[in-house]
């Protein structure tokens, strides 16, 4: 099939991406597409991607091998159920950051800028140690803060989306997998993001000592050096917190043998800070709430880990994150209805009304837009909200959160 014959696909074939190169089709991964790859690979030569008549272009990168990537701010011209899709970075906290604090290279790699150190001076006690509420500042000088590498993180890496074959696959060995391979492909001061990450193994009783090893191994990086004392990024699931004399233990799920110390000043401003957050796990709502921490740590002595920073991030019990408990009825339905549909994340911004609750994509060739509206919502929030709700450019659907929720708008190509 040339690029000039696409045919539109049926639904269920969009999923399994296909490509042209040099005038043959190739389903990702099968057999001989990397030579096919490297036969393009640095040339003008483009793949193109068939999920839409006329097909979207794309480029080769080099990563650990050859890999096929969106061409800058064309992920929305791909259909909504391609792999390669990606809503305008307008729908989400994404927008003000692209091109500034994300920079997409042109070897295939992305470059944050953040606005928190990677290494302090030994003795030197952190200022701030909670992230900020919002990393806003001139487009000149742009960072991102805590929470925004997290949510990067987390779409980088496929955890804002969902589609049913997700079902009963995301656990903890999935959610480590796909982050560190998310922060292989990016750059930050000093080195590549994946050297400064660290994500929890699965915990297995028979297997636990290896773990502990692989770990200690991984955080040696945090030995001072030169006086100046590395910080590296942890994220996991938060589990509890418990005082001890020289202050209090954070315990990570899948870590019991190793827990963060961190200052009970700075916890107790965590805590302020991220209240919602913390008492969305006593809600009455019968779903499970995951909360994610994503905190900067240093070494305080040998092999033992306290919190210089910290940022926290709800998520449902399949790891999709959300900016409140009002958003767990309406992912919970989507998940267990079948749906395919995007979370739109906040990154930076001051706040979520402007965004779309989530984006169903598997309704028509647009997604299309979710909108909640709470009674817990401020008046402010609410206006927000109905203007956003106002400017879509496809009728939205929406759910008043005290009442029933409406039925979702059937899938696309099948009946209501």
């Amino acid at each position: 099939m040339s690029a000039g014959t696409v045919a539109s696909d049926p639904p269920d074939a969009i999923e399994v991406q296909r490509l042209a190169i040099r005038g043959r089709v190739w389903v990702a991964e099968e057999g001989g597409f990397q030579e096919a790859l490297r036969a393009i690979h640095g040339s003008p030569e483009r793949p193109l991607c068939l999920c839409v008549p006329g097909g979207v272009e794309m480029y080769v990168a080099q990563l650990r091998r050859l890999v096929v990537k969106r061409l800058p701010n064309t992920g929305n011209r791909h259909h909504p159920r391609c792999p390669s899709f990606e809503p305008e970075a307008t729908q989400s906290g994404l927008g003000p950051l692209s091109g500034s604090a994300i920079r997409e290279l042109d070897s295939g790699r992305t470059e944050l800028r953040v606005d928190f150190p990677w290494t302090r001076r030994a003795g030197h006690f952190a200022a701030r140690a909670i992230a900020a509420d919002s990393g806003q500042v001139e487009a000149s000088a742009r960072r991102m803060s805590l929470r925004a590498v997290m949510h990067f993180l987390f779409e980088r890496a496929g955890f804002n989306r969902w589609t049913p074959a997700m079902a009963g696959r995301r656990h903890q060995g999935v959610v480590r997998k796909y982050l560190l391979e998310a922060a292989e492909e990016v750059d930050v001061a000093g080195g590549s993001l994946a050297d400064r990450l660290f994500v929890p193994e699965a915990f297995n009783e028979a297997t636990k000592a290896d773990a502990a090893r692989r770990r200690r191994d991984k955080l040696a990086m945090l030995q001072p050096r030169d006086g100046m004392t590395p910080l590296a990024l942890l994220i996991g699931e938060f589990k509890a917190v418990e005082a001890v004399e020289e202050g209090l233990r954070v315990w990570i799920r899948h870590m019991p043998d190793a827990p963060l110390l961190v200052n009970a000043r700075v916890w107790c401003r965590l805590t302020r800070r991220y209240a919602p957050l913390f008492e969305a796990r006593d809600a009455d709502t019968g779903l499970r709430v995951r909360l994610v921490i994503a905190a900067l740590i240093k070494a305080r002595r040998e092999f033992t880990y306290e919190i210089d920073a910290a940022s926290l991030m709800m998520t449902s019990e399949q790891w999709i994150p959300a900016e409140g408990v009002h958003e767990l009825p309406l992912i919970d339905a989507l998940v267990k209805q079948g749906r395919r549909f995007v979370k739109p994340l906040r990154y930076d911004a001051s706040g979520t009304e402007a965004f779309a609750n989530a984006l169903l994509l598997d309704a028509g060739p647009q997604p299309l837009a979710l909108h909640l509206l709470s009674p817990y919502a401020d008046e402010r929030s609410r206006a927000a909200r109905l203007r956003a709700i106002e400017r879509e450019p496809n009728e939205a659907w929406v759910w008043q959160t005290d009442q029933p929720m409406p039925e979702l708008p059937g899938l696309a190509g099948k009946p209501t």
